[in-house]
């Protein structure tokens, strides 16, 4: 029953944080609409903060899982690692992402880099690029180091791109810019 609560919480959350913003959704409506009290909210989330961190952490397994889906195409390597950068960077125009992950997020939640949910992206790309070391792709470089750069840069990309007055106008610059600055890691 707690667990069916808190998803029903999050599953409204998350519709209300896409429609109106973290700031103007009301608890009290979020609640109603799945039967349940702020009560409820509290016992689950703490406040309506820890709700929105519940909510970006789940978005954020999602983008992951959807960026990953996107480079299944693409033969493993380098290849995919990029790939799934420049997927994760394109899923800043997804009104949701934009709204919630990429612009309330760090609003309310504090630097992304902090969330649990980037430290899983991270030690993915961890492994890859490690892998990528291993198999002579790219230069002998520090794995953390490259990782931590390539993540930061798709991150920054995608929060640049949701923070613009014409996202669409940026996507392709941040793609570019991004791809020229991973490559830089390449032997």
């Amino acid at each position: 029953m707690m667990e069916e609560n808190r998803n029903k919480l999050i599953a409204a959350a998350r519709k209300a944080f896409a429609e109106k913003g973290f700031a103007a959704a009301s608890m009290d409506e979020l609640t109603a609409s799945v039967g349940l009290t702020r009560g409820a909210l509290y016992h689950n989330f703490g406040d309506k903060r820890g709700l929105l961190a519940a909510v970006v952490a789940q978005l954020d397994s999602d983008m992951a899982l959807r960026a990953k889906a996107i480079a299944s195409n693409v033969e493993a390597g380098w290849d995919r690692l990029l790939a799934e950068g420049v997927a994760y960077i394109k899923m800043a125009l997804d009104a949701e992402v934009q709204r919630i992950v990429l612009l309330d997020g760090p609003a309310f939640l504090g630097e992304p880099s902090g969330w649990p949910s980037q430290n899983a992206c991270f030690e993915a790309t961890r492994s890859a690029v490690a892998e990528l070391i291993e198999h002579g792709v790219l230069k002998p470089v520090d794995v953390d180091a490259a990782a931590r750069l390539l993540n930061g840069a798709a991150l920054n990309a995608a929060l640049w791109v949701a923070a613009a007055q014409q996202p669409e106008q940026q996507l392709p610059k941040a793609i570019e810019v991004f791809v020229l600055m991973a490559q830089g890691l390449r032997l």
